[in-house]
């Protein structure tokens, strides 16, 4: 039977169209033709519990890969871009073990460890520069160094001129103070350090400067370092710092030294096991440089912001909530927008943080998420 010219082109191409269309529609399904298994860890019932013979030892028999539990109140709230991840082990670790950090005219050497190994060790550090120390307090983590006058290296390490004065009470009396307190991220330390003189702390008669000093000085009541001061703190805590890691295979630990780690500096405060506030027992400068760096280490966008006033609007919301869908392709990546409100109270010498939603937000994050999360990541 003849066949007319073209017709077989004309079929070959039906074939491919309707290929062509079935492809078309498996693509933009997605992965609806996939069962969707991400649910179901978060709406599995439990098994009933091992049951074991009599005469079988229990404590034979554990969990080998144990499982996290969930809170059924928030069980309802979860989807499957929002299936909790496993614990991070690794969340006490600093990218750096030893950083020195600023602010606000202050300046510290963070260290990722407890105070109890780091007291030994700047102990040692004092006494290998000529230093030595002439009275300590662990319970206050404060030591003070003897005289730096009668020591050449401890004058050239605080920045002495090479020839001591040879007149009698011709140059002032010089020391080195060292401050270690547990930081403000669990099993961190921060320590700060100030060179004082006879001439900045002692007052009146000179009487009193010939017996300076006679006792611990007290860390608070002297003023605020010079640009001067805050350059030679700042270069001795990176000296500081590399000791440290030289003798990081060497550590000791004191005892004395382990009991300024029993007061939390950030505590959660909840009723009915709901997230209410953050209580911060810092100044206002340093918890609002935290709560700013937590907001950045987990990611969570900062739309707008004033200090002064205590305030920072955040991007809050879930991926599938930023995710546009196909249209992305089509148009420039979405701006952050503003869904929840992080608020800085100063209250009683602490500072407490608070956290409320938009009014236009109807997601599915709540303040009390967005507390959660940062308090993660405070401590």
């Amino acid at each position: 039977m003849p066949v007319l010219s073209g017709t077989r082109k004309f079929v070959a191409f039906r074939s491919i169209a309707i290929a062509s269309g079935l492809l078309l529609t498996i693509a933009t399904s997605g992965c609806s033709l996939v069962e969707d298994r991400s649910e179901r860890y978060v709406n599995a019932k439990e098994g009933d519990a091992l049951a074991l013979p009599e005469t079988a030892d229990s404590s034979h028999f554990t969990q080998v890969m144990p499982i996290r539990g969930i809170n059924p109140a928030d069980a309802n709230k979860m989807y499957p871009s929002d299936i909790p991840q496993p614990p991070d082990m690794t969340s006490g670790i600093l990218e750096e073990n030893y950083v020195v950090e600023e602010l606000d005219g202050r300046v510290w050497l963070l260290v990722n460890d407890v105070p109890g190994r780091i007291w030994p060790a700047v102990t040692a550090y004092m006494n290998e520069e000529g230093l030595g120390v002439a009275y300590d307090n662990p319970q206050l983590g404060l030591l003070q160094s003897e005289l730096a006058n009668f020591s050449m290296r401890a004058r050239e390490l605080l920045e002495l001129s090479s020839a001591p004065a040879e007149a009698a009470g011709a140059e002032p009396k010089v020391l080195l103070q060292a401050r270690i307190a547990p930081g403000v991220r669990r099993k961190t330390t921060e320590i700060q350090v100030r060179k004082l003189t006879s001439e900045n702390v002692v007052e009146d008669t000179a009487e009193k400067e010939a017996s300076w000093p006679v006792e611990l000085i007290s860390w608070r009541g002297i003023a605020d370092p010079t640009m001067e001061e805050l350059a030679l703190q700042k270069r001795l805590l990176a000296d500081l710092g590399e000791f440290l890691k030289a003798r990081e295979e060497s550590k000791s630990f004191s005892r004395a030294a382990s009991g300024m780690v029993a007061k939390p500096l950030v505590k959660l405060l909840s009723e009915n096991d709901t997230a209410k506030a953050i209580r911060m027992d810092l100044d206002y400068g340093r918890s609002w440089a935290e709560v700013n760096r937590a907001l950045t280490e987990s990611d969570i966008a900062v739309v707008d912001l004033n200090r002064s006033e205590g305030w920072l609007f955040v991007d809050f919301r879930t991926a599938d909530e930023r995710d546009p869908g196909w249209f992305s392709w089509f148009s420039d990546k979405e701006k952050p927008r503003h869904t929840h409100t992080v608020t800085l109270t100063k209250s009683d010498g602490q500072v407490d943080v608070t956290a409320e939603a938009a009014e236009d937000y109807s997601g599915e994050r709540s303040a009390e998420d967005l507390l959660t999360q940062l308090f993660d990541y405070l401590y």
